[in-house]
């Protein structure tokens, strides 16, 4: 769990092995309260919410400084497959997930997304530097709030993650036989 678990993990298995695509299954809590607890999202592009520096009260995304880049995007989508859609949705990852009203209401003003996970751009970033396309869809087991664990639906979004992969795993399998 973790960006730089991911980053490590996913650097040393890509520059190892060789594979026509990767994909990253997890669970992410969600901002966008139109996206049900337990529902299955393609993040289609993921930002490190938090690569960057204060400037006291204004926040400087590493774009801005000049040092490197933040925003990762999928090289693969589910559009391209015949599969019960998905809604597109867009991430951040962070090392702290949110549980403050204040913070959350601070970060939504500065990048307005849909998802939070702690692995996403990473996964992407390390996919993009070894050339491996990639595509990540994450189930929705709690809202962004003020910490509610009694609300989340960690169970639920693991089935409906685990059932989509089956049905994904077996459409890959027959558009590769085509």
């Amino acid at each position: 769990m973790g960006m730089v678990a991911t980053a490590y993990a996913l650097g040393r298995e890509l520059g190892a092995n060789s594979y026509d695509m990767a994909i990253n299954l997890g669970i992410a809590g969600s901002f966008d309260r139109s996206i049900a607890l337990g529902e299955v999202v393609e993040v289609i592009t993921d930002t490190l919410a938090e690569l960057g520096a204060e400037d006291d009260t204004a926040f400087l995304p590493i774009e801005q400084m000049g040092f490197g880049e933040s925003r990762f995007e999928a090289t693969y989508q589910l559009d391209t497959l015949t599969l019960p859609p998905a809604k597109k949705a867009t991430g951040i990852t962070v090392n702290t997930v949110h549980g403050n009203e204040s913070s959350i209401q601070k970060l939504q003003q500065r990048l307005s997304v849909q998802t939070e996970s702690m692995e996403g751009a990473a996964f992407f970033y390390a996919c993009r530097q070894a050339g491996v396309p990639c595509m990540q869809l994450r189930a929705i087991s709690n809202y962004v709030e003020k910490r509610n664990r009694d609300a989340w639906q960690i169970g639920a979004a693991i089935k409906n993650l685990n059932a989509y992969a089956q049905e994904l795993l077996a459409a890959l399998n027959n558009k590769g036989r085509s």
